[in-house]
């Protein structure tokens, strides 16, 4: 017999009770690089991901980190850029690198079975960079390029700048990157940062599908030796906050911008601090998902814009909350006014119990998505291990997510949303 489905009726949801996270078991190569395992998955895949503290937060000069870690695969010792592209793809792999703020990743995707073919070459990669002269000339134009397209952007400016305006220029987190950087970087700046960073004892390893001990002897094989230690020691880079306060509105004019971007926000804190969790929930509920307050108001009531949201970022010496969207010029000043409304909301209203407890349900099923497979349950093993947290930060979540209250939600708005405290840029025009 047929079911007919009622399409006027929604599906049933179930509350979550219990979540199972599969933990990464911690090892040690000869030379004694942390190497973590996620043994997990059906497919005979694997992915090596090494990290390194070889962010931004580290260069002594702009771009440095991300130009080394964007030209590893340009040429070696032993291998052109061409050549190193050959063999990665005649193996069916995938090689990828990635610069953030705070580290830098280097990642292997690739076969249990080609993996003794594509580890050397990713070994090559990681101690035999040698950053082409001739492809140092090309990056630095493309990039220089990009660039100036960029910068005729209203959302990409916003971007840089709110970063600026949150830190300072002077501190790593908020240097506005422009032209003049290309123009002043040099490739022995890379050569220099890659000798000292790129290195086994600034090194971490998280393997993760379906591990073997052959894969794991491969990569004690071709990475546990003591050939790429550093000679010198890594000192903490220290730097001061000097958020840029003074005056809380800014504009940047673009004369012919169609559109205007804003964003909102502040300084704030990272994951270790304990109220980042109930912020999270707050934020879900203000700018944090597709049914939250701002969207409900600034785009499907207002239609002031197609999208806007907002963030608890968390970096690891520092962290910051954002609000971001882009406008028609014409209603930028009112939406703006909107976005404080509902902050103000927030900060003096009790927070319906079917609104809260939806938002409790997209959380917790949207951290459920985020563990399906090897390589989420490693990136989520990640994102704690950087901050030096345990599994237990997990266990805090989904308990702050369970048992949070609207009353301590509107205390948490009026002790970190105070509409004096918080930096407005504008990006375009503003009427």
């Amino acid at each position: 017999m047929r079911m007919i489905l009622d399409r006027k009726q929604g599906p049933e949801y179930k509350k979550i009770e219990n979540i199972h996270l599969q933990k990464a078991e911690e090892k040690k190569l000869k030379n004694n690089i942390p190497l973590y395992v996620v043994n997990a998955g059906d497919q005979d895949l694997i992915r090596i991901e090494f990290i390194f503290s070889a962010g931004a937060w580290n260069q002594h000069f702009p771009l440095v980190a991300f130009a080394a870690n964007e030209m590893l695969e340009e040429g070696t010792k032993k291998h052109t850029a061409s050549e190193i592209a050959e063999i990665i793809d005649f193996y069916g792999a995938f090689f990828e690198t990635e610069a953030s703020q705070d580290y830098a990743y280097v990642r292997l995707y690739t076969l249990n079975k080609h993996l003794k073919a594509t580890l050397p070459i990713v070994e090559d990669i990681i101690k035999n960079a040698v950053f082409p002269e001739n492809e140092f000339i090309t990056f630095i134009q493309n990039r220089k390029q990009n660039l100036l397209v960029n910068e005729q952007k209203v959302d990409h400016v916003a971007r840089k700048k709110f970063m600026e305006l949150l830190f300072g220029e002077k501190y790593p987190y908020g240097h506005y990157v422009t032209a003049a950087d290309y123009d002043h970087l040099k490739r022995d700046y890379l050569i220099a940062f890659h000798k000292q960073f790129y290195t086994s004892d600034n090194c971490k390893i998280i393997v993760a599908g379906k591990v073997n001990q052959q894969s794991l002897d491969a990569i004690d094989n071709y990475f546990g030796g003591t050939d790429w230690k550093s000679d010198n020691k890594i000192a903490n880079q220290n730097y001061s906050v000097k958020s840029n306060n003074n005056d809380n509105k800014h504009l940047v004019i673009k004369k012919d911008a169609v559109q205007s971007a804003i964003r909102v926000g502040k300084i704030l804190f990272n994951k270790t601090h304990p109220d980042y969790l109930p912020m999270l929930v707050l934020n879900t509920i203000l700018g944090g998902y597709f049914g939250s307050r701002l969207m409900a108001n600034i785009r499907e009531d207002k239609g002031y814009t197609y999208g806007i949201n907002s963030s608890i970022v968390s970096l690891k010496n520092a962290g910051y909350f954002v609000i971001g969207s882009e406008v028609g010029v014409d209603v930028c000043s009112k939406a703006i006014d909107e976005i404080f409304l509902e902050i103000k909301r927030l900060r003096e209203g009790i927070i319906p119990d079917s609104e809260l407890q939806l938002v409790k349900n997209y959380m917790l099923g949207t951290f459920l998505r985020g563990i399906d497979g090897p390589f989420a349950l490693a990136d989520k093993f990640r994102s704690i291990m950087e901050y030096g947290l345990s599994y237990d930060y997990y266990n805090n979540f989904i308990n702050t997510v369970k048992n949070i209250s609207s009353n301590e939600l509107r205390e948490l708005a009026n002790k970190y949303f105070q509409q004096d405290s918080m930096i407005e840029l504008v990006v375009g025009n503003k009427k």
